[in-house]
């Protein structure tokens, strides 16, 4: 089956065409927020700087399109067709604020950090009793990092091969968003390795244990790492 034929995806190539660029979602978020707006109240409350020429154009489309509505006495309002996009953009919210809080270059500058955060994971109450060294292999570059588990011990982070027993090692491998989604309690990582966007290899017992050893993410850790 080619991508034309695939169900839905004329429809969504149609709403990336019309509505990805730049403003024109930024536009329905300010005025499903703050509600109908004048021309020069609008420009002032866009983030950015928006030229006059490029928001006339993006308000004419949206009139096209029938998701805003002007009005000469209260300015642009959204449409009920405008207003259904709301909830659409309140995920991607909220998948942003999940997803892109932080910047993955932030691994490279400070990946001590980085592995304290994954440290302060840990579930010490199923912690191994001989030590695992889990190699974490971003897939952006060539630079492995360490963190080492052991029962009765604080887990630790180590920028080189810290050279245990190689048969006691996990080879973790994922994108750096997932990472630090991970270190910062946003994702649990039994559903990293669920979805496929982190993968393990090393001794199969101990790639099953894996997910046992981190702490299941609460609303107070959630709220913590924001």
């Amino acid at each position: 089956m080619s991508a034309r034929e695939v169900p839905g995806y004329c429809s969504f190539t149609k709403a990336i065409e019309h509505l990805g660029d730049r403003w024109s979602l930024l536009i329905v978020r300010q005025l499903g927020v703050f509600g109908p707006l004048g021309f020069n109240e609008l420009t002032r409350s866009l983030p950015g700087r928006i030229s006059r020429s490029v928001l006339i154009e993006r308000l004419r489309r949206l009139e096209t399109l029938g998701l805003v509505s002007r009005d000469e006495s209260i300015g642009y309002r959204l449409t009920t067709v405008g207003t259904g996009l709301m909830p659409v953009l309140y995920a991607l919210r909220g998948w942003a604020e999940t997803w892109l809080p932080d910047d993955p270059a932030m691994m490279e500058r400070d990946p001590d950090v980085v592995l304290g955060w994954l440290a302060q994971r840990v579930s010490k109450k199923h912690l191994p009793t001989e030590p695992v060294v889990l190699e974490f292999w971003p897939y952006e570059h060539d630079r492995h990092y360490w963190l080492v588990l052991q029962e009765n011990l604080d887990p630790y982070g180590c920028l080189v091969d810290p050279l245990l027993d190689t048969g006691r090692y996990v080879y973790v491998q994922c994108a750096l968003p997932t990472l630090l989604a991970l270190a910062r309690g946003r994702q649990r990582w039994s559903d990293a390795c669920a979805d496929g966007s982190l993968t393990a290899t090393g001794e199969i017992g101990l790639c099953r244990r894996m997910t046992e050893w981190f702490a299941p993410i609460t609303a107070s850790m959630a709220s913590a790492a924001d």
